[in-house]
């Protein structure tokens, strides 16, 4: 299969979804932030000063997937049904990994909605902690699974 955002004439073009048929597809995506531990730590006792990091980067997630077609050129509008942002801690190498998941019946798939979410969400955790640490290393970004659509499933394999 060719690229599809390239036309017969190998100039870029939004992909024509016009004859797609609307199904229900889902994507999920993950990545990490890796911190010192002292950034870790006001981000688990809510003592950052700009205020509740992670509940402001799930917000910042949620408002990236609805808005992917706004950065990503040629990404097609999509009527999102549902976004989730998750985030798991781990103490013992002070990181936090965030996970997207995102549903939508149309006629193209959510896998960069899913990805966008996560990037910003994880730096959004960046900005609001780089005061404390402007090292901080976010990493792993990728889309993990998705379903649906003329491609079907698909599983990130380890």
């Amino acid at each position: 299969m060719g690229l599809t955002h390239l036309d017969k004439n190998g100039n870029i073009t939004m992909v024509d979804v016009g004859g797609k048929n609307i199904t229900s597809r889902v994507a999920r995506a993950r990545g990490s932030i890796r911190m010192s531990q002292e950034a870790f730590e006001a981000i688990m006792n809510h003592s950052i000063k700009k205020g509740n990091v992670l509940a402001t980067a799930k917000i910042a997630g949620i408002m990236a997937a609805k808005n992917t077609s706004s950065t990503i050129p040629l990404c097609h509008p999509l009527p999102i049904e549902q976004i989730s942002i998750d985030f798991s801690s781990n103490p013992s190498n002070f990181s936090i990994e965030a996970l997207s998941e995102v549903k939508v019946s149309s006629k193209t798939g959510v896998e960069m909605e899913a990805i966008h979410a996560v990037s910003i969400a994880l730096l959004t955790i960046y900005d609001m902690c780089k005061a404390i640490d402007k090292g901080m290393c976010i990493e792993g970004i990728c889309l993990i699974e998705k379903s649906g659509g003329k491609s079907g499933h698909y599983q990130r394999g380890e």
